[in-house]
């Protein structure tokens, strides 16, 4: 082997890892509302969340990544310590899927049928039609599924180029005394953590090892230690990952990283005993791609059998590994943790979730705004404007969040709901703004002891009334994605813009009959003009969900359209009209 293998060789591992990472990042957007499914029905049945993790991991390729997103769930409170555990000891099954599609490298034989089954013989095509898909087309699924494709060929040319770089070392004796010290179990640990602890993914590795098996130097003896130190060596990535979080978070990283230690420990003691007590004549054999992944899938599916009964021991442990300080509040959960991030969907379905506790905040401080007017209270106000203030809040943590996920590859579907939200979330906060402006309207005319007309307030109840059903309507079509909602909010719109402006005609003959005076009329006017803003807002939202579900972003178009030619527009506005008379 000469300086040209090595290159050879350094290249081919690049190649692999490269196709690794650019399939899994595809399998993860094109699974994307699958993975939320899933990750949505998770429970504290262990054999459930188990299952779950295996299926999430064998679809995204990486039980690092799922590790990560669970260390990022428990960090924001969406799933308990409990189920974390179930979920980590699945995906450490999961993650042999990898090895299993890495051993068709290994196949051999004349028939035509079995050389179709080397990757060899299908990459190119699957290559071919990457390409086609990713570069011809605009469609962001099917540009996702080019780069599955894509991705596969890759990592298997990596594989193949590895492969045939390392074969020459079965020759050097150095190679081959190097894994006759492996055979040393200890030492054999060690490699596998740590060569997995710098590439962080245990399938990698795996593969690496499959690749190394081609010399027919790498003997069983060797090679399952090695495959128990990866499992070790993989968790530095959910290690990593729980900087900076939470209790519960540190302890799910712990959890895994726990798992793997005691499942190793437990094995290779019974693996030394089998060892020096029988000697396997298999264990001298020699390891080939089919093997070791065997292997990796017997070891995994083991641990999972030993600790899985066991999984609330494993959770009391961690709970003293990281305990809770005495006497201290317990930790505020993170809303919106970058972590997940890493998963734009998952990340996206979060994003969301907290606009929906926002919309609830905003509806609060606008229906406190409008029973201040008639039913002022100093507790009725602060309310309003703590809600105000929440919702505050919540628009710059969502807003620099969508911002951050936009600078993700992330699917068209998702990028419009993102795009959605960045428009709703100004919206509700405008909304919020307009509550806490008509408490001001009511400790003004309360401070100046002013007192509107019989007729006028009236008026003022018709007019709220409304504006509490057009709220309803908005935060049902959103939090909902109620599309009959949406469509009734604009005709409602419609109707309040009217009644603003009747009122306002009203006030100014009141006005010219002494029935109202000067000072009062510009309390009138801002609280007229805030109700009114408030139907704008509500309308904008509502107009927004229906162009997504219409996958036309653009604003207001639906609405247009729903107002030019739409007898069921009239229908309700007529039926609004009828409804908030004065």
């Amino acid at each position: 082997m000469d300086i040209f293998d090595v290159l050879t060789m350094i290249g081919g591992l690049c190649l692999f890892l490269f196709g690794m990472n650019i399939m899994g990042q595809a399998l993860e957007r094109c699974a994307g509302n699958r993975l939320q499914g899933l990750l949505g029905k998770l429970t504290t049945n262990k054999f459930l969340g188990m299952l779950t993790g295996l299926a999430v991991t064998a679809v995204i390729q990486s039980s690092s990544a799922t590790t990560v997103m669970v260390v990022g769930f428990v960090n924001s409170s969406l799933m308990t310590l409990k189920q974390a555990i179930n979920v980590i000891m699945g995906a450490n099954v999961g993650t042999t899927v990898t090895a299993w599609i890495l051993s068709l490298s290994g196949i051999e034989g004349d028939n035509v049928f079995v050389q179709l089954l080397k990757p060899t013989s299908f990459t190119p095509i699957l290559a071919l039609i990457g390409v086609v898909l990713y570069m011809f087309l605009n469609n962001s699924k099917r540009k996702d599924l080019g780069l599955i494709f894509l991705g596969f060929a890759t990592l298997m040319f990596g594989m193949d180029t590895m492969s045939d770089a390392v074969s020459g070392l079965k020759d050097v004796p150095a190679f081959q005394q190097l894994f006759i010290m492996f055979k040393n179990p200890i030492l054999g640990v060690l490699a596998g953590a740590i060569l997995t602890a710098i590439i962080q993914s245990s399938s990698a590795s795996v593969g690496i090892l499959q690749a190394l098996s081609a010399t027919g130097q790498v003997s069983y003896g060797a090679a399952i230690p090695i495959i128990m130190g990866q499992h070790i060596g993989t968790c530095i990535t959910a290690i990593l990952s729980s900087i900076g979080t939470n209790k519960n978070a540190k302890r799910a990283a712990l959890v895994h990283l726990s798992f793997n230690v005691i499942s190793t420990v437990v094995y290779m003691t019974v693996f030394m005993i089998v060892k020096m007590v029988f000697a396997p004549v298999f264990l001298d054999m020699a390891a080939d791609y089919l093997g070791i992944a065997v292997a990796h899938s017997v070891l995994s599916i083991l641990s999972v059998a030993l600790l899985l009964p066991m999984a609330g021991l494993l959770e009391k442990l961690v709970c003293k590994l990281v305990p809770d300080a005495p006497g201290k509040e317990p930790e505020k959960k993170v809303e919106l943790d970058e972590r997940l991030l890493a998963t734009p969907t998952v990340a996206l379905e979060q994003c969301h979730n907290v606009a929906m506790d926002m919309a609830q905040s905003a509806a609060a401080a606008l229906l406190s705004g409008v029973r201040s007017l008639s039913n002022y209270s100093d507790e009725l106000a602060q309310y309003a404007r703590d809600h105000e203030e929440k919702s505050d809040i919540y628009e710059d943590v969502i807003g620099t969040y969508l911002v951050k996920l936009s600078t993700h590859q992330i699917s068209d579907r998702d990028s419009a709901e993102a795009t959605k939200l960045l428009k709703i979330i100004g919206d509700f906060e405008r909304i919020s703004d307009h509550g806490v402006d008509l408490v001001i309207s009511a400790e003004e005319l309360r401070n100046k002891k002013l007192n509107l007309s019989e007729a006028a307030m009236k008026e003022l109840s018709v007019l709220s009334e409304a504006i509490q059903e057009i709220m309803s309507l908005t935060l049902r079509a959103f939090t909902d994605n109620d599309l009959e909602a949406a469509q009734s909010v604009e005709p409602l719109e419609q109707v309040i813009d009217g009644l603003k402006e009747t009122m306002r005609t009203r006030h100014m003959i009141r006005l010219q009959q002494g029935g109202c005076s000067i000072e009062t009329g510009f309390a009138w006017s801002d609280m007229l003009t805030n109700l009114e803003r408030t139907s704008d807002h509500c309308s904008n939202i509502a107009a927004c969900i229906i162009d997504v579900a219409q996958n036309n972003m653009n604003l207001h178009q639906s609405t247009r359209e729903v107002k030019a030619d739409s007898e069921d527009f009239r229908k309700q506005f007529n039926a609004y009209a009828k409804k908030y008379q004065i």
